[in-house]
Parts: structure tokens; C-alpha cells; sequence
């Protein structure tokens, strides 16, 4: 194997370099089957065994009660922005979302194909460099939509907001399984797969039981319905097979280190890490978001120049260390340091910008 570097990219992101060995120890002959995964039947007993084990998994990590449904859909998770509102919908109800980056405008945008949307609240004032938790909430809506991670700002909602009797509606696509969840007041929850769990592909969608009464008393499209997927068990037709079993194999390494109660330390300390050393450098580097809104996931952060940016994102990358640069929409760096991401990397990557510092200052 060639010599392996540290991927900061936002996404498609780093993977359990165990999963990623064993996939390719399996590639050829997978469970005896003398095929790959790739090839094998969906409908095998042995891909059977893969999704019952991910969602199985899925259900013992979140801890999820009996009354949820765990889906593993095609289409990213920017397919679920207009599913939500099409089953999810009631006649008369808004949608309110809370507007927090450029995913939170992707989903207002297309939940507005299917009727009212309220906007409860916006940190676009400061260029969403924060999370805005006070609000007003409407007890009419239909549901409250959130984006639990902004990639591009590098803020997080690390405790969700309590909408009442109002179903709360989660995009966790950025920080999915990295922290313990409360799901008292979760209505659904969907991920794509490729920034915090496994390859692109497959989006992991979580939705409670009562949810899917509002679905059934729709005309929708067979594949657009959550009660087609779920009484076909994902698999009305042929599901992202791949991406589902490296999922797997990143589950079951996630629940062999700990679960989410040590996932969740883990990732504070290589933020803390990060936060910092940027905190430390007498405004060499500057933080992008709030500190009472920093992410866990994508650490933002910008230098006194939009040169030296330049350079060290270079630099960063002759020393292996690439996806440093920030999203184009907003321009300066950022560090996406996801579940997979090893603390050992996170270390590299500070002694690196430390270097810079010390080098260009």
C-alpha cells in the first residue's frame, strides 16, 4: 500500500483505515460467496445479514427506542430536503427551519415546493458564524427543521433546541453518530453517509413510527414515501450495497472503541486541540465561528492574508495534509476532523500550523 495522508476534506472524507483494509481483503471473495459485494444479489441471505447488521448497529449506538425505523436510501441527503416536507406535511401546518448556513438555505429552499415555511430564526446577520437558539416557536408547525453541523461555517448546535409538542427534524449529515442523542424530541434524522460514517452513496434516514401516519395519508410517489422503505426494509429496489456494508464495517469498529459516549470525547479533544492552538496564537490565526458555536466537525479559521492562506494550504499539502482550504463560498481554512479522523492527525496537522506560524510570522 502507498504511503497514506491526512484528508481534511469536508467530504467525501476520511474512513477507518481497518474498515477500508478489510473491505479490500473482502473485495474479490465476500463471505464466501466468491464474489464481491458489489456483485452479490441484494436479495442474498448474505447482504441481508450486512443491513440487518448496520441498522442493527445504528440502533444499539443511538440507543434508538423501539418506535423508530432506521432506512438506508439512495440519492444523498440533500434528496431528504424535499422528501421531509412531502410525507411530513399537514394541511395547514408551516414548515419552520431555523436558518444556520448554506445547508439550512438548500433545505428552506426546496420545502418551499410544498407550502408555507417559516423561518424562525437566522444567524445570516453575522455571515452564520453562530448559532441562533433564541426563537419564537410557532405550535401550529408541522415540524422544526434544523442542520445539527454547518460544514462551511464550522458552528453546531451541540445541544438541540427543545420545539415542545412541535416534531423536530434533523439534518445531522456532518456530525452523524459522534455524539449521544437525545430522541425524546426527534421526529426524523437523515445523513449522508460520506462525511462521518462511510463512502458516498447512501443516506441514513431514522424515522419515528408516528410519522409515517402523515406519509400514509398522502398519494406520493413509491420511492419518495418513507412507508415504502420501510415496509420493504430499504430494499423496494436495489439499495447503494457498498456503501451500506462499509458503513457496516465502520460501526462495528466504532462500537469496538467504545460507542458515542467515547466517540464524543474523542472528537472534543481534537477540537480542543485545534481551538486552542488557534486561540494561542496572538491573531496569527482567527477563528471563524463564535466560541459558544464552534463545531466539533469543521474547524474554521482564517490568517491575516488571503496569501498566506494560500501558502499554508500548499505547504499543508507537500507534508501530506490536504483539504485544508476553505469552502469557496467563504474562502479562508478549514479542518474537517470527523469520527475517523485519528488523533494522531489532528496532532500532525496543529505542529504543522504551528511551524507556519512560528515561520511566516
Amino acid at each position: 500500500m502507498g504511503k497514506r495522508i491526512l484528508n481534511f476534506y469536508a467530504g467525501p472524507a476520511t474512513l477507518p483505515l481497518k474498515a477500508l483494509k478489510q473491505a479490500k481483503a473482502e473485495l474479490l471473495d465476500f463471505s464466501g460467496t466468491g464474489m464481491s459485494v458489489c456483485e452479490i444479489s441484494h436479495r442474498s441471505k448474505e447482504f441481508q445479514a450486512v443491513i440487518d447488521e448496520a441498522s442493527a448497529l445504528v440502533r444499539e449506538l443511538y440507543g434508538l427506542p423501539d418506535n423508530f425505523h432506521v432506512l438506508w436510501l439512495p440519492g444523498g441527503a440533500s434528496t431528504q430536503f424535499y422528501h421531509v416536507p412531502w410525507n411530513l406535511g399537514v394541511e395547514g401546518k408551516p414548515f419552520a427551519y431555523i436558518n444556520t448556513g448554506s445547508w439550512a438555505k438548500k433545505a428552506i429552499k426546496e420545502a418551499k415546493s410544498f407550502g408555507e415555511v417559516e423561518v424562525l430564526a437566522s444567524s445570516e446577520d453575522a455571515s452564520f458564524t453562530y448559532i441562533p437558539r433564541k426563537f419564537e416557536m410557532d405550535p401550529n408547525a408541522a415540524y422544526l427543521h434544523i442542520t445539527s453541523n454547518e460544514t462551511i461555517g464550522g458552528i453546531e448546535w451541540i445541544k438541540f433546541p427543545d420545539p415542545g409538542d412541535v416534531p423536530l427534524i434533523v439534518d445531522a449529515s456532518s456530525d452523524l453518530l459522534s455524539h449521544p442523542v437525545d430522541w425524546s424530541r426527534i421526529g426524523l434524522l437523515y445523513a449522508g453517509a460520506q462525511k462521518n460514517l462511510g463512502p458516498a452513496g447512501v443516506t441514513l434516514v431514522i424515522v419515528r413510527e408516528d410519522m409515517l401516519e402523515r406519509a400514509r395519508a398522502k398519494d406520493l410517489p413509491t420511492m419518495v414515501s418513507y412507508v415504502t422503505q420501510v415496509e420493504k426494509g430499504s430494499m423496494f429496489n436495489t439499495p447503494p450495497c457498498f456503501p451500506i456494508y462499509l458503513s457496516m464495517l465502520a460501526l462495528r469498529l466504532l462500537k469496538e472503541k467504545g460507542g458515542l459516549s467515547y466517540i464524543e470525547k474523542a472528537n472534543k479533544r481534537k477540537a480542543n486541540l485545534l481551538y486552542r492552538l488557534i486561540d494561542a496564537s496572538f491573531g496569527f490565526y482567527r477563528g471563524v465561528a463564535r466560541r459558544d458555536s464552534r463545531s466539533r466537525m469543521n474547524v474554521t479559521f482564517r490568517l491575516p492574508s488571503e496569501e498566506l492562506e494560500a501558502k499554508c494550504v500548499a505547504e499543508g499539502k507537500e507534508r501530506g495534509l490536504i483539504g485544508l482550504k476553505g469552502h469557496r463560498s467563504v474562502g479562508g481554512m478549514r479542518a474537517s476532523i470527523y469520527n475517523a479522523m485519528t488523533l494522531k492527525g489532528v496532532k500532525t496537522l496543529a505542529e504543522f500550523l504551528e511551524e507556519f506560524r512560528a515561520s511566516n510570522s
